[in-house]
């Protein structure tokens, strides 16, 4: 059986588990980059406790590092705004709003 081309967008006709994607190399070297550093962050909080650091100090990492997770939220909310959603809505599928309120809503709890 032939491999179908894997293609660079976001679209619904696709099952959802092969749906991709389109980020440039800098995007993705970025959002890495960026959870490479909150990884770090993460395992930083397990030494603190660890070593029985006082709580607040613990909690103040914790929220550091729950802002930076928003952040990459944030861009990938972008990005996926700006291209997927935007192709689905012109392409007439408009179910993806429930997609993204569904996402949204997930986002700010």
């Amino acid at each position: 059986m032939i491999e179908q081309e894997k293609t660079e967008h976001c679209h619904q006709e696709q099952p959802e588990q092969e749906r991709k994607s389109h980020h440039s190399d800098k995007m993705k070297s970025n959002l890495v980059s960026r959870l490479n550093r909150i990884e770090g962050q993460i395992r930083g909080v397990k030494a603190m406790i660890e070593k029985d650091t006082y709580c607040d100090d613990v909690l103040n990492q914790i929220a550091a590092a729950q802002s930076a997770l928003n952040s990459v939220g944030k861009l990938l909310l972008e990005g996926h705004l700006k291209s997927c959603v935007m192709e689905r809505i012109q392409a007439g599928e408009s179910e993806v709003i429930d997609e993204l309120l569904v996402t949204v809503n997930k986002l700010m709890k």
